[in-house]
């Protein structure tokens, strides 16, 4: 089973008796639906729908953990702090934490049996459908290569800021959030919730992430991909022949149905949704060039 130590990671606790309220009320994740043993997905937004912070969160004795970049995390306790009012909770980084991640092979047991056999410190990574993700915590563990993890998003198309994206440049539809259950599409408001929901009911998400693979390795990430000289979107984390893609999907459709080849840097590439995902390509591309 790999396991990588992730070293630019940084965990921020928020305790005390109003925690879920506040967390609740602010952040996309429904908390309420939050499993022990079980990491989820979930974003801090501006209110005009923009991803400022990402991050897993998951339930501790007291409250919650918020798994999230090392470089942004002092960032994140001031801008929770800003919110807190007069909450009764408490916000701070852990100091010296440790965050790993492993996995196992491409089978996968019910959500439920494999949260429920989890501890505190070893715990279900629920955006991998397909796969069987640990997230560890407050421990040593592992020796594998960065690169492998790297490679295990991008087969299973899971995005992660800085590498596949600015803060503050994405809707969390752009990066699957709503697929992957980091938005509470059902729960009250939270910031950004009008921007989010409008996108979620006309449905008008266009930028999403796509796998894109190619017959040799692909291009630096951050290079533009185009189709007949247009540009669709950029790469994000390669691994070899695979990366990630964030790219207007409506352009793709047109150029597949027109049968223009997509390329990055001269490669070509093919552009496919995660098999898990819902969404689908536009039915009428072209209506939704506007969008």
């Amino acid at each position: 089973m790999p396991t990588v130590q992730l070293d630019d990671r940084a965990l921020v606790l928020v305790t005390d008796d109003d925690a879920e309220t506040l967390l609740q009320n602010i952040i996309t994740t429904d908390i309420s639906s939050l499993k022990t043993g079980e990491v989820k997905p979930g974003a801090l937004l501006a209110p005009q729908g923009k991803i400022l912070f990402d991050f897993l969160v998951s339930r501790v004795d007291t409250g919650f953990r918020l798994d999230c970049r090392a470089d942004v995390a002092d960032d994140l306790v001031k801008r929770l702090t800003l919110y807190r009012l007069r909450a009764k909770a408490k916000i701070k980084k852990q100091d010296q934490a440790l965050v790993a991640v492993s996995w196992g092979d491409d089978s996968r047991s019910s959500p439920s049996d494999s949260a429920s056999s989890r501890n505190e410190s070893s715990l279900l990574d629920t955006r991998f459908p397909e796969v069987d993700v640990s997230r560890h915590y407050g421990k040593t563990a592992g020796g594998s290569d960065r690169a492998e993890w790297d490679a295990l998003r991008a087969a299973h198309g899971i995005a992660e800021s800085g590498a596949d994206y600015e803060l503050g440049d994405a809707f969390p539809h752009d990066v699957l959030l709503d697929q992957t259950g980091g938005v509470g599409l059902a729960k009250g408001c939270y910031v950004g919730q009008e921007v989010v929901s409008r996108m979620q009911h006309r449905g008008t998400a266009r930028r999403r992430v796509l796998i894109a693979t190619g017959p040799a390795a692909l291009p630096a990430p951050g290079t533009e991909i185009l189709a007949n000289g247009r540009p669709l979107g950029a790469l994000g984390t390669v691994a070899g022949r695979t990366g990630l893609a964030i790219v207007r999907i409506d352009r793709v459709k047109d150029a597949m149905a027109a049968g223009n080849p997509i390329t990055a840097d001269g490669l070509e590439l093919e552009l496919a949704i995660p098999s898990w995902a819902k969404f689908t390509f536009p039915a009428d591309a072209a209506s939704a060039e506007g969008a």
